[in-house]
């Protein structure tokens, strides 16, 4: 029996800080996210959540909260997300 292996890609989003808790939110809710990174305005990593499948409700709520903290600090940022297919 083969094995399909997967494949793994990568998008970025340019986001405000106010718009950077919801997208992030989006995001999770779409599913098959390996990683998220925000980097600021020079891609200083700021941030990075490593996510798997199954991850959800009360195990999110820390990170949450840290890129509330993250958005309350920044003007516009980055976000990177490893997708996995």
């Amino acid at each position: 029996m083969a094995t399909k292996a997967k494949t793994t890609t990568t998008e970025e989003f340019k986001v405000s800080g106010d718009q950077l808790l919801k997208k992030v939110k989006d995001l999770i809710h779409q599913g098959n996210i390996r990683r998220i990174t925000i980097k600021d305005q020079q891609g200083k990593t700021i941030l990075i959540i490593p996510l798997s499948i199954g991850v959800i409700g009360a195990v999110l709520a820390p990170p949450l909260a840290a890129i509330g903290a993250v958005a309350a600090l920044i003007t516009e940022c980055t976000i990177t997300v490893e997708r996995e297919k």
